[in-house]
């Protein structure tokens, strides 16, 4: 039993784990609530198992962590139910232990440190959350981790930064890639000339599988840092350079993302998380690249290239709502 499932498969980080699963002849199960979107993103790879489940469903979890020797878990919930991430967390480590997994790795983010004491932040920086969002998080991580303590599972968290990659809509960059290539103005939230780092999302899919492989992974917390530090102006002026034109973009700082909050729930649970665009937590993944070796993170230029050409073929303008960092 070596099959791979991965949890909330249907998002962009899911996609990048299959294809690094499918890549190396890794047969892998795809688990998430709507059918459709699963069979429209994995139907065409024989190696990709489809699977539906209810998270709140005991018997449903357990039924859709059956036959699975690693679970990846990556269930995203609405930016404004975060409440939920411990609650289905809970639930799904139940049907897991139950259906006999093995393994288990949560793919995180940098919420749990809360403001960074020193930068570049490892992964022994205190966790002392202060935000809402960053508490339920870090509730998910002890309940993982505390299963792993009790023997119950081999257990470890992979913490990511924010994300960007062609056709990634969930991304600070999405709205200023549409504009480079079709014009009009770019909603962004700033300020954007602050350090800050993004994980190229078809980079993310190779760490994990060869993480989840690894012996010495379980039992411990792991950052994956960017691409070095950049900010959103630097990437914006790539894009300038790339394109060979001047972007228009419109900024929205923090009291103009709170009154936007007023009428679009999204944009009002941003406002807690703004200060990592003031103080960002600037990650060190050393101890991650000494255990699973030298990883390859796609340079931002080339990153930038190809977020253009797929962009180019044609996609609706995105509004500032859809905006977000990796949550």
């Amino acid at each position: 039993m070596n099959k791979i499932a991965i949890f909330g498969a249907a998002g962009a980080i899911g996609k990048s784990i299959a294809a690094a699963c499918s890549a190396q002849g890794k047969p892998y199960r795809v688990v998430g609530r709507s059918a459709s979107a699963l069979k429209a993103a994995f139907g065409s790879d024989p190696l990709a198992e489809i699977v539906t489940w209810n998270p709140d469903d005991p018997a449903s979890v357990q039924q859709a962590a059956t036959g699975v020797d690693s679970l990846i878990y990556l269930v995203g919930v609405n930016y404004w139910q975060f409440e939920l991430h411990p609650k289905l967390m809970e639930k799904t480590l139940e049907g897991a232990i139950a259906a006999g997994v093995k393994k288990m790795l949560l793919i995180g983010t940098v919420y749990p440190y809360g403001k960074p004491q020193s930068n570049p932040v490892r992964e022994d920086h205190p966790r002392l959350p202060h935000t809402f969002k960053g508490k339920m998080r870090k509730q998910q991580e002890d309940l993982l981790m505390a299963a792993h303590a009790a023997g119950r599972i081999n257990a470890t968290v992979l913490r990511l930064p924010d994300f960007y990659g062609p056709g990634v809509e969930a991304s600070f960059l999405h709205s200023a890639i549409h504009a480079a290539n079709h014009g009009g103005v770019a909603d962004m939230v700033g300020p954007i000339d602050q350090p800050h780092e993004f994980v190229f999302v078809p980079d993310v899919g190779p760490v994990v599988v060869s993480l989840v492989q690894a012996a010495g992974a379980y039992g411990h917390i792991w950052n994956f840092a960017g691409a070095g530090v950049t900010s959103q102006q630097a990437l914006v002026q790539e894009m300038e350079r790339q394109t060979g034109c001047p972007l228009k973009i419109r900024v929205a700082n923090k009291t103009m993302v709170r009154l936007i909050g007023l009428f679009k729930p999204f944009m009002r649970e941003l406002v807690e998380m703004h200060y990592l665009l003031t103080n960002p937590v600037l990650m060190d993944d050393s101890a991650l690249q000494k255990l699973i070796g030298p990883i390859r993170k796609t340079p931002y230029s080339e990153g930038i290239a190809k977020c253009l050409a797929f962009d180019a073929k044609g996609e609706a303008a995105p509004e500032l709502s859809t905006v977000r960092a990796a949550a």
